[in-house]
């Protein structure tokens, strides 16, 4: 019989992760936004309990666990008010494709850093000129020598001030490669991009002018393509829908908390179907996002990579859809309220809005599901 409901030991990480996330919250969070500060305190003390790196390999330092735990612990962090972007990227993006596909040298390197915090990498992909194309990426990589050299531009590039290397994908001849970049590398520049996202990390266009790298800053087969690239997007995906999900969780609860407190004509506003209804559905929704999710990181887990791309795309669009819709109904219910500051909805509302469009379009998911999961002619 299919096991519907998570481990006990999925459900103890959980529930210490929430406790953790409880000490700081989103006034924390918030304030960091604010202060131009980063959620530094929170980072390092998630990693010394082993949160940051439960989903790496055991010979590395890591936890052992696999991208389900990583999700849930992402998850506990944004239902607590905490939706720390850089848990998408560094343990989870990099941290899987040099897990899978580095070398023994190159895990050695570069994974303790992520199993205990002490090390922050993150992800480019993104060019200006190729939006959801990744057919047209542009950025090039040419062999040197025994070396390569790289050229070309990213943008919107989370987190590169708190990063040592950015995993870029270049085109090395007519297939997508993956490249260890250092921030410092001479030619290598990057330009922070002004946003309306209340949140610590902020986001940035590079500039890679013919940047010289080693032969092993190469990670995987230059040769694997696109299928060494998507086997890395798919735990993207994944944590993506988490801490989406985990946003919806707590955009609900505060709306709940306060239908229940809020008394009108006598009684709370809770006891009027037109407020307690939409939130109710909104619970169902998220339940059935949680569970799409899960599934992804089953298969994931499992190593059935194909139907784990179509439940990570499906879960994230399900969980982009409810978040917004979550926060829209978290305002509406505090009313006037809502719009206020100090009630912490109204900063919520690009952040939810974002996960519509990244890292991957509800458009481009829906593509997938129509071509792959219906078998309808592919329409781009």
């Amino acid at each position: 019989m299919t096991d519907f409901v998570e481990s006990a030991e999925r459900r103890e990480l959980r529930a210490a992760v929430a406790r953790l996330a409880g000490r700081y919250g989103e006034a924390y969070f918030y304030a960091a936004a604010r202060d131009g500060r980063k959620t530094t305190e929170l980072w390092r003390e998630a990693a010394a309990l082993g949160y940051l790196g439960v989903a790496v390999p055991a010979e590395y330092g890591g936890g052992g666990g696999d991208i389900g735990d990583l999700a849930a612990v992402c998850e506990e962090l944004a239902t607590a008010g905490c939706p720390l972007l850089l848990m998408v990227v560094s343990p989870a993006i990099v941290g899987t494709m040099i897990a899978r596909f580095g070398t023994g040298e190159q895990r050695r390197r570069w994974l303790p850093g992520l199993a205990d915090g002490t090390a922050t990498y993150v992800f480019g992909i993104t060019e200006p000129d190729a939006g959801s194309n990744t057919h047209r990426i542009a950025t090039r990589a040419r062999r040197d020598g025994d070396g390569w050299v790289l050229g070309g531009t990213k943008t919107y590039i989370s987190g590169v001030d708190e990063a040592s290397h950015v995993l870029v994908v270049a085109r090395a001849g007519d297939r997508p490669a993956l490249f260890m970049v250092p921030v410092g590398a001479p030619g290598f520049t990057h330009r922070r991009i002004d946003m309306g996202l209340v949140a610590p990390e902020d986001q940035f266009t590079l500039f890679l002018d013919d940047v010289r790298l080693p032969a092993d800053a190469l990670i995987g087969d230059p040769e694997a393509g696109f299928d060494q690239l998507f086997a890395g997007l798919n735990p993207e995906r994944i944590m993506a829908a988490s801490s989406a999900t985990g946003m919806a969780r707590w955009a609900l609860r505060k709306a709940v908390r306060y239908a229940g407190e809020r008394a009108v004509w006598g009684v709370p506003i809770g006891a009027h179907q037109a407020i307690s209804h939409p939130l109710a559905k909104l619970h169902v929704e998220i339940e059935a996002a949680r569970l799409l999710t899960q599934k992804a990181a089953a298969l994931h887990a499992a190593g059935d990579l194909k139907a784990a791309g179509e439940a990570a795309n499906m879960a994230k669009y399900a969980a982009g859809e409810v978040v917004c819709a979550a926060v829209d109904q978290a305002i509406q219910t505090h009313g006037g309220n809502g719009l206020a500051s100090e009630y912490g909805l109204v900063q919520a509302l690009a952040t939810a809005r974002l996960t519509r469009m990244a890292p991957v379009s509800r458009e481009m998911a829906l593509n997938f599901v129509a071509q792959f999961s219906l078998g309808l002619p592919r329409s781009y």
